[in-house]
């Protein structure tokens, strides 16, 4: 056991509420041994499936792997794989509290895979209808005070509408809420007590930035205007960057052979929601969740980091 170990029944004692884009990922692993006679494509053999919660519960997934006691809000279509996705948060541990919109399909990501690569992804989707989401609003409001933290996982694909108004309601409620940002439209973000934009969706906000203290200074400039406790910028193999008032806190990079980032945001934002609802501070927080992130690239597709696999023998 690491000696920087959180003990388990801490970590047991965090309640996190995820609310946003939910997805289903679907895989479809085969060979190829052949190009199509019809077009320059390869033919790919499927031989076997798989699917996995994705989006915003893949962040819900990752929480609950830890230890933590988790709940996921958010829209669902009144289809095959919105029940899937039920009952896959539910094999996860994970309290699920779906609103059902017949007008919506449930989002899904299908990547077919062959020899370790992904050839080809399919994705089926459409926002939510707004009577929807106001009921979700609703029942956010009921259930907050029911958590220690909130994260909010923004995917754009429509289900944080009300974003800003959950914001409010959360730090009202007096509780952290962690939101991982997406577009141009940072506004919308403010007042929360923290956002972890990677490299390129900083860059689309602030602009390309030319040496890291100019990076500094738009990072904090931005932290001031959105009114947030701290900002963490997830930068890839150059680890990431924690900005808030008293200080700039950078943390390197892992160094582990990378298999596929998809969904390492999803991780790295759960064990800090994770470890900040056990009363972890928010600097060695961030250091658990660098670990975490440089674990799950060693995965293939959307995967979690378990509680052994952080703080295990191996730390």
């Amino acid at each position: 056991m690491s000696k920087n170990a959180i003990p388990l029944e801490q970590i047991r004692q965090s309640r996190i509420l995820v609310v946003g884009d939910m997805m289903l990922d679907r895989y479809w692993f085969g060979d190829v041994d052949r190009i199509s006679p019809e077009a320059p494509v390869p033919v790919v053999q499927v031989k076997r499936s798989d699917e996995r919660l994705g989006g915003a519960a893949n962040v819900a997934r990752n929480a609950s792997a830890l230890g933590a006691q988790v709940g996921m809000l958010g829209v669902v279509g009144d289809d095959e794989p919105g029940r899937t996705l039920e009952a896959l948060l539910a094999a996860d541990k994970v309290q699920p509290y779906l609103h059902r919109d017949a007008s919506v399909n449930t989002t899904i990501k299908l990547r077919v895979i062959a020899h370790q690569q992904q050839l080809l992804r399919v994705d089926f989707e459409n926002p939510p209808a707004h009577e929807t989401l106001a009921s979700v609003l609703d029942r956010f409001n009921g259930l907050v005070r029911d958590y220690e933290v909130v994260v909010l996982s923004d995917y754009a694909k429509g289900g944080l509408a009300h974003v800003a108004r959950m914001i409010e309601a959360g730090r009202a409620a007096g509780k952290a809420v962690l939101v991982d940002p997406k577009g141009d439209d940072y506004s919308r973000y403010r007042g929360a007590t923290l956002i972890t934009p990677n490299r390129a969706e900083m860059r689309h906000v602030v602009g390309a930035w030319k040496t890291e203290a100019d990076l500094t200074i738009r990072a904090q400039n931005l932290r001031r205007q959105l009114q947030l406790e701290a900002l963490l910028l997830t930068r890839s193999e150059e680890g990431m960057t924690l900005y808030t008032e008293a200080e700039v806190l950078h943390v390197s990079a892992q160094a582990r052979e990378v298999y596929d980032v998809s969904g390492a945001g999803d991780t790295v934002i759960a064990t800090l929601a994770t470890m900040l609802g056990a009363g972890v501070p928010l600097k060695e927080a961030v250091q658990h969740a660098n670990r975490a992130g440089a674990i799950v690239v060693g995965k293939l597709g959307t995967a979690v980091v378990t509680y052994p696999e952080l703080f295990g023998a191996s730390a």
